[in-house]
């Protein structure tokens, strides 16, 4: 499996990104997959943002929830990560992931395949 995010840029404060995650093969309408959106700051550990379940059962950083929404399109083999009222500290370099299992999972460990990533840079 091999995955590609992208949609990442330059926005100001309180503005708005949605970013993409494609994925070779039909993985995303695949049964008992879950995909999640990670992200990196300059400096600081890989931290979970959002992941969706199969299922569609969605879930979300505390420090996203109600910003960010993680949706799917089965057809098009794509998984989106819309992010409003972005801040300064979303910058980041943001990563889509792929593992297999019916339960939401916040841990790098946790997902099998992984994007190259896509740098979001929010300025105040």
């Amino acid at each position: 499996v091999q995955l590609q995010a992208s949609g990442g840029g330059l926005v100001q404060a309180g503005g708005s990104l949605r970013l993409s995650c494609v994925a070779s093969g039909r993985i995303f309408s695949s049964y008992n997959y879950r995909v999640g959106w990670f992200r990196r700051a300059p400096g600081k550990e890989r931290e979970f943002v959002a992941t969706i379940l199969w299922s569609g059962i969605t879930y979300y950083a505390d420090s996203v929830k109600g910003r960010f929404a993680i949706s799917r399109d089965n057809v098009e083999n794509m998984v989106y990560l819309r992010m409003n009222s972005l801040k300064p500290e979303d910058t980041a370099v943001y990563y889509c992931a792929v593992g297999l299992g019916s339960f939401t999972a916040t841990r790098p460990r946790e997902y099998d395949h992984w994007g190259q990533g896509t740098l979001v840079t929010v300025s105040s």
